[in-house]
């Protein structure tokens, strides 16, 4: 190895560099994701701060091997909402079929029932219906269809996702109804047959409005950082937790990509260590991710993400909105933290940004986070400590009178019951014991919280990685490039095994 690789995990709050140098060692960094003030792209920062380069200095492809990444980017579009203008074409009669869903009913006895808005802004229904046999039972008029494009091209509509029946089987009329978008100046286009070409129109139509929702938003982040790089090899974490080229990374495949790599860090060093059961906890600035890894990776194809179901292959992953940044709130009564982050910017009280009181917070004030061994990356030229100062007027404000500290160790209780419980769930739904696991404790705040954490679920073995506080980032480096394709065999079971026998080679 004769040039530099680097693994990057672009979180929520922070971004997590490892690179390794020319002579095979390893030199961590942490940035604030976002700091507008300083630098556009946290990645490419870190990259310059490792390889010492001036701002105005291009990076130099000659010197760099390979960039690895997972980001956040497309999660935090979809928990936020902020995706791209998405149309949804679908056959005629069907326009309410997404918001009607499959009447599944997860809170039977709520009497105010919450319904996420859709991802799509607008919807077109169209002709060219087929049967389940591959049979014409409505004729495409394709002048019509491509009006109908053209004008909600003119108001604005970025994506297209185009969800039509039985298009799995026989995507014929999906896939011209797809040309005709690309061709009224649709710049991503996202047809069920390529998307998630599985049987049932519900889960494929809402994965691939996902997909459309998402990919602009991605690619934009994803050229950019492309183009920065001049040429070098970039790859990105999938939530499958496979690495995939840049180019062919899509909205649907990012939802869990930081995360993903924390998992796929977390076994491979465990293994490492002795450990072959180990149950991932993954602290970062926004939320806590929890996984079970037991000799192979759980994977799951169903899932739910903020409300949004989809039908994307993924690490089998349990969130909790407990992270550092997760925002403490007391109503008079009752210590609440979260589900609401304050981020990189503001960030947290000690920060220097004027944010509000925060897990982290509450750990700077009990002396779990020690300035002096904190990055000094605060303030208005990024070059400040933790304002502790400020972290204590804000919990004696808080407590009315009560000891500052009382009140932080009271916040960080709350905290710690919401990690083990998390914990206690993945392992229950699975049928283990948590006891029979070590706790593989990682991420920024990870190792704050570890033996409390432990001490409540009666865990006895805590292991913490040397690179802890960046493991997801050095996950990127020991994850594999990974391609899994889905397809639906509708046919006898004979038949079915001797497809499936030809497909798999």
């Amino acid at each position: 190895m004769t040039r530099w690789a680097f693994w990057i995990d672009r979180g929520g709050t922070f971004t997590d560099i490892v690179a390794r140098a020319p002579d095979g060692s390893l030199t961590t960094a942490k940035l604030l994701s976002e700091n507008p003030e300083r630098y556009p792209d946290a990645a490419v920062a870190g990259i310059r701060q490792v390889l010492k380069l001036a701002d105005d200095v291009p990076l130099p492809p000659a010197r760099i091997a390979e960039v690895k990444m997972g980001t956040t980017v497309a999660t935090n579009a979809l928990l936020e909402r902020k995706g791209a203008r998405t149309l949804l074409v679908v056959d005629r009669g069907f326009a309410d079929l997404l918001a009607i869903g499959n009447q599944t009913r997860p809170r039977l006895f709520d009497l105010a029932i919450h319904i996420a808005a859709p991802l799509y802004y607008g919807v077109i229904e169209i002709g060219g219906r087929i049967d389940r046999d591959g049979e014409s039972v409505s004729s495409l008029d394709e002048a019509e269809v491509a009006t109908l494009l053209a004008a909600k091209r003119a108001e604005g509509y970025e994506p297209a996702a185009i969800a039509l029946a039985h298009a799995w089987a026989h995507p014929g009329v999906e896939a011209r109804v797809a040309a005709l978008a690309r061709a009224a100046g649709f710049a991503q286009v996202s047809a069920s047959h390529a998307v998630s070409p599985l049987i049932g129109l519900v889960a494929r139509g809402r994965t691939t409005t996902v997909d459309a929702y998402l990919s602009p938003v991605l690619r934009r982040y994803v050229d950019r950082v492309a183009d920065a790089l001049g040429g070098v090899g970039l790859h990105f974490m999938q939530s499958s937790g496979g690495l995939a080229d840049a180019r062919v990374f899509e909205g649907k495949d990012a939802i869990l990509s930081g995360p993903a790599g924390g998992v796929v860090a977390a076994a491979r060093t465990a293994e490492a260590a002795g450990f072959d059961r180990v149950i991932g906890f993954d602290m970062g600035g926004t939320s806590t991710d929890v996984a079970l890894y037991a000799g192979k990776f759980e994977r799951v194809l169903d899932a739910e993400v903020a409300g949004v179901e989809m039908r994307v292959p993924m690490m089998a992953i349990e969130t909790v909105a407990a992270g550092g940044g997760s925002i403490l709130h007391f109503d008079g009564t009752r210590f609440r933290v979260g589900p609401d982050s304050a981020g990189a910017n503001p960030g947290p009280a000690c920060y220097r940004r004027g944010g509000p009181l925060t897990v982290t917070d509450a750990n700077v004030l009990v002396g779990k986070i020690q300035p002096e061994h904190f990055p000094a990356v605060f303030g208005p030229d990024g070059d400040q400590p933790l304002d502790v100062e400020a972290t204590r007027r804000g919990f004696a404000e808080m407590g009315g009178g009560d000891d500052p500290r009382t009140v932080a160790e009271g916040f960080l209780e709350v905290a710690v019951a919401h990690m083990a419980a998390a914990i206690k769930r993945v392992a229950l739904e699975r049928g283990e014991d948590v006891t029979d696991f070590a706790l593989q404790c990682f991420g920024g705040a990870g190792g704050q919280h570890a033996c409390r954490v432990a001490e409540v679920l009666g865990m006895r073995r805590v292991l913490i990685h040397p690179l802890a506080g960046v493991l997801s980032a050095y996950g990127m480096g020991l994850a594999d490039r990974v391609a899994i394709r889905q397809r639906s065999v509708e046919r006898p079971l004979g038949e079915a095994l001797d497809v499936l026998a030809t497909t798999l080679g």
